[in-house]
């Protein structure tokens, strides 16, 4: 029986002569699933219908060359992610440059060095991998995010929406391309602490009362509980989101009644996507805010509720943030009215 680890990758080589063909089955074929195909159309099919993990390409092939073949395979979302490297007689520089502009990621010379195949093969492989590793971890934290999200009202792209506004907000604000991806997957786990919420608090459609309103806000607490001390930098943000997203800047938010700078830079940006998102959004017990009515909130609130240079930043990326909530809206189906709660989270 196989193991996980014994999977092999499946690797698409085009080439127009057979002879080439045999020559890389010879060299990757035991330790890897090749497809083959000896013209560019049929390599674009291949591509598509079979999702290789990664693409050997010859450049010199009658009627479509490598290039045009590399140009259509990165401009289609299906196989854009599909790393491509180029087996080519040519060496010119300028040929080179060519070949990266329109997306390849390495080249190997013919005639080819078996040993160099194998590991310039292996070493986008592990990249690949790489790659895959974030992707699924990003996607776990979503689903964590969003099973929090069911177990209260709010509605399904919520998380996912007011992730990427977080996003957007935080490259307004001049965050480099790191943090902003960290602060995607962060703001995602930002009411996970919901979960260890009773029901007949979290659920209550009347007032809570005080005792009642100081276990709601414990979600704040238990959130950061719940993900707990870690070394990855992207966990340690989502930990410090969770305690910190109803911090406010004049000092009145919970739990810790941090003020203005005290409260983490990413609680503060994602404390602009979550209330604008919920302004913007339906919910069972109320219905969604006119677009200037919610704007005008949120540039009041500066100063009060949130960071007023990160208002600025939400301000100038509000058309895209709209594109956002327009691309994840939610279904017209709206569940059956219920009173609205005197809580909001």
């Amino acid at each position: 029986m196989k193991s996980v680890d014994s999977v092999k990758a499946r690797i698409l080589v085009v080439d127009d002569e057979p002879n080439n063909l045999q020559v890389i089955n010879q060299v990757l074929g035991e330790e890897h699933q090749l497809l083959f195909a000896k013209n560019g159309k049929n390599a674009i099919k291949i591509a598509m219908q079979q999702q290789p993990n990664l693409i050997l390409l010859d450049i010199m092939m009658p009627e479509m060359d490598g290039f045009e073949v590399c140009k259509q395979l990165k401009s289609s979302e299906v196989t854009a992610h599909i790393p491509i490297i180029f087996v080519t007689a040519m060496s010119e520089n300028e040929d080179e440059c060519k070949g990266f502009e329109v997306g390849g990621v390495d080249y190997i010379t013919k005639p080819i060095c078996p040993a160099i195949v194998r590991v310039r093969v292996k070493t986008h492989l592990t990249l690949v991998g790489i790659n895959e590793l974030k992707e699924t971890r990003m996607h776990i934290i979503q689903r964590l995010g969003r099973a929090a999200e069911y177990k209260d009202n709010e509605t399904g792209f919520h998380v996912l929406r007011m992730s990427h506004y977080s996003k957007l907000i935080a490259k307004a604000s001049g965050l480099d391309e790191c943090s902003q991806e960290s602060i995607l997957g962060a703001a995602a786990m930002h009411d996970i602490g919901k979960i260890g919420i009773p029901d007949r608090v979290l659920l209550k459609p009347g007032k809570l009362d005080a005792d009642e309103w100081a276990i709601m806000k414990s979600h704040t607490s238990i959130g950061a509980d719940i993900i707990g001390e870690h070394d990855s930098a992207l966990l340690k943000m989502a930990r410090s989101v969770a305690l910190s997203h109803h911090e406010k800047w004049d000092g009145s938010g919970y739990p810790n009644g941090l003020q203005g700078k005290e409260i983490p830079l990413a609680g503060r940006i994602v404390a602009i996507a979550d209330v604008f998102d919920a302004l913007m959004s339906v919910r069972p017990y109320k219905k969604a805010w006119p677009l200037a009515e919610a704007v005008a909130y949120m540039n009041a609130a500066a100063g009060s509720h949130f960071d007023p240079e990160l208002i600025k930043a939400f301000n100038k990326v509000l058309p895209e943030i709209l594109a956002i909530k327009e691309k994840w809206a939610e279904s017209e189906d709206i569940p059956p009215f219920v009173p609205e709660p005197a809580h909001v989270g």
